[in-house]
């Protein structure tokens, strides 16, 4: 009942906030009945009750997050058969009984606690990160809450989180608990063990026609032909509309001028430098350069290795100091610099190799300006053409008719399942927004005119379903191949499990693992330091898990993680940790552990109350608020 309502105390607000801005606008705008009728409430115990409106918006609340969950949004009766109803219940039952609670202890909050609760809300807070009134006014507009309302609501949950903290507050693990905790996460164990491949129970005969119709007759519903769809849709995006041959010449001449630099690289130089302490320094060795001294003999004599004077071949846009760029750049090959003023001292600057400009002429990049300028016009006009298209089917003309008077290309997709496979088993793997246009197309009938699907912005797919072949149960013959191949791996895998346990029995009666090993042909395995939270890429963790589910000399089996056998197995070895504390355990462990606590400690105050305050539920209410 409880799972959540200790964090939910501290965060509520920020909670109730989202949860209303995601309650639909239809429910706000039909809610005055219920506001207007608080009197009647769903839930309550003694003087304290949930309103018709409160129990709404935490079913909303509840929808949303699910739907959130799903990927899909979650109908009334989805809801049900999830139990939403009593989940919502249960968390405001306990909400309730804290309010009835907090009364009869005659708890209360301060005005200039709520006012400082309030502000401290970052819902509530403007630029300057402080609370902001006209924030506060607009939040609340926005969600249909009225100031007093949210203050209310406000006021009680500080009021219970006085109740919660008070019983929760100061739990301490045991260090008993945490160090059996540490010595069951430390353990590791030694396990012998030894494949059993299909291959002890292969070839499995054919099966005779009476067993495979069996079968067939009891999965009937595995091999129905879903339900397909035939439609035709047309796309509708810049890259469908774009007419390269209406883009002149002279348009393209003038983007390329525009974009020169595009379609430039630029000048780049190998540069080396030296870096000096001081001017004298600088002074010194520019000296020895004049003097036919090398580059690299005077960098040498400043201490400098190759790695240390080498820039690297840089643009002059990518080199930093705008002083060394506009040095290097007035540099002939191989010809050094006077001494330079850098940003980190007295530098002398050496060009090694001039790499030159490089333009790539109009000729070369002429079609794909005209392409670009293109498809940037066919954008332009992109919400046009869509006009144009619906008043042409506004006017009658069917689908083909729009497209072809639009230059648009229709597609015809005969037949399709909601997972985009065709009946021949292909997958249509090339469809616009596939997962959503599949979606939308098994959303609605034939021969209807859909409203379009928007591609993200960039266009547009109208679609229309010409046709409907609805599901069906087919016969074995027309699936017999599969259901064959069904049928002999189901058998397989129900022989080795037989035999499996025959191997298990005969090694929990005496036999070794290498007897056994030897019989089958199969060699054993040991694996040594296996800890009870490994991913074993050999066992996997099913098969670690079993390993530890047994005593020292315990025996099992377990499938293969690859999916072709199962592993049987025996534990030699087990070890406990060297040293076990209380401080060996995760600090997340500790605190889940200790939330652990926390929580069972409020399930037991909640059903205590429970028996202080009956709750009585006003069923009548509870439909009458989900009905708006």
């Amino acid at each position: 009942m409880l799972d959540s309502l200790r964090k939910a105390a501290s965060t509520w607000i920020a909670k109730l906030l989202l949860g209303l801005l995601v309650v639909s606008f239809a429910v706000w705008g039909i809610s005055g009945q219920i506001l207007n009728d608080q009197s009647r409430s769903v839930l309550t115990a003694g003087d304290a009750s949930v309103s018709m409106l409160d129990f709404r918006l935490a079913y909303d609340r509840q929808i949303n997050a699910l739907s959130q969950r799903l990927g899909t949004r979650v109908t009334r009766e989805q809801a049900v058969a999830f139990g939403l109803d009593d989940q919502v219940m249960q968390q405001l039952a306990a909400g309730v009984l804290l309010d009835e609670e907090a009364r009869q202890l005659g708890l209360g909050l301060s005005s200039d606690k709520l006012a400082q609760l309030t502000a401290e809300d970052p819902a509530f807070r403007g630029a300057d990160g402080r609370f902001d009134r006209q924030q506060f006014d607009f939040v609340l507009r926005q969600i249909g809450m009225r100031p007093e309302d949210y203050l209310k609501n406000r006021e009680q949950v500080a009021i219970r989180q006085q109740i919660v903290e008070a019983a929760t507050d100061g739990i301490a693990v045991p260090d008993e608990l945490l160090k059996n905790m540490a010595l069951y996460r430390g353990e590791d164990r030694t396990v012998e063990y030894l494949p059993l491949p299909r291959a002890l129970v292969e070839p499995i005969e054919q099966p005779e026609d009476a067993a495979l119709q069996t079968w067939f007759d009891e999965r009937k519903a595995d091999y129905a032909a879903p339900e397909y769809r035939k439609f035709t849709y047309v796309k509708l995006e810049p890259s469908d509309i774009a007419d390269p041959s209406s883009i002149s010449a002279d348009q393209v001449q003038k983007a390329y001028e525009d974009l020169r630099d595009r379609y430039t690289t630029p000048e780049k130089r190998a540069i080396e430098q030296i870096v000096f302490a001081n001017k004298d320094a600088a002074a010194s060795a520019l000296k020895d350069l004049l003097d036919g001294k090398s580059f690299a003999d005077v960098a040498t004599a400043a201490g400098k290795t190759a790695q240390d004077t080498e820039l690297g071949t840089l643009a002059r846009s990518e080199i930093p100091d705008s002083a060394l760029a506009e040095a290097a750049f007035a540099l002939d090959e191989n010809q050094f610099s006077d001494v330079i003023d850098g940003a980190f001292g007295p530098v002398i600057l050496n060009v090694t190799q001039i790499t030159p400009e490089v333009v790539q002429p109009l000729a070369e990049v002429e079609d794909e300006i005209r392409q670009d300028l293109a498809l940037e016009e066919a954008s332009r006009i992109l919400l046009d053409v869509h006009d144009s298209y619906e008043d042409a089917r506004a006017g009658g003309a069917t689908m083909a008719e729009a497209a072809e008077r639009l230059k648009l290309t229709p597609r015809t997709i005969e037949a399709v399942d909601r997972n985009a496979q065709r009946p021949d088993g292909s997958i249509v793997n090339d469809l616009p927004q596939s997962a959503e246009l599949l979606r939308e197309v098994f959303d609605t009938d034939s021969g209807v005119e859909n409203a379009p699907l928007s591609l993200g912005g960039s266009g547009f797919i109208f679609y229309e379903v010409e046709g409907i072949t609805p599901e069906r149960d087919r016969t074995l013959d027309e699936v017999r191949e599969k259901v064959a191949a069904d049928w002999t791996q189901a058998e397989a895998v129900q022989r080795l499990a037989t035999r499996a346990a025959e191997l298990a029995g005969e090694l929990k009666d005496g036999k070794s693992l290498d007897e056994i090993a030897t019989a089958i042909g199969q060699e054993k395995q040991t694996k040594r330091g296996l800890r009870r939270t490994a991913n074993d890429a050999d066992l996997g963790q099913s098969g670690v898990a079993a390993v530890f589910s047994v005593p020292r000399n315990g025996t099992g089996i377990f499938a293969n993680p690859a999916g072709d056998g199962q592993f049987l197995f025996r534990v030699t070895e087990v070890f406990e940790p060297a040293s076990a504390s209380p401080e060996s355990v995760p600090e997340n462990e500790r605190d889940a552990v200790r939330a652990a606590l926390a929580d069972d400690l409020l399930d037991q105050m909640v059903a205590r109350l429970q028996g202080k305050y009956p709750v009585t539920v006003n069923r009548a209410a509870m439909q009458e608020a989900l009905s708006f």
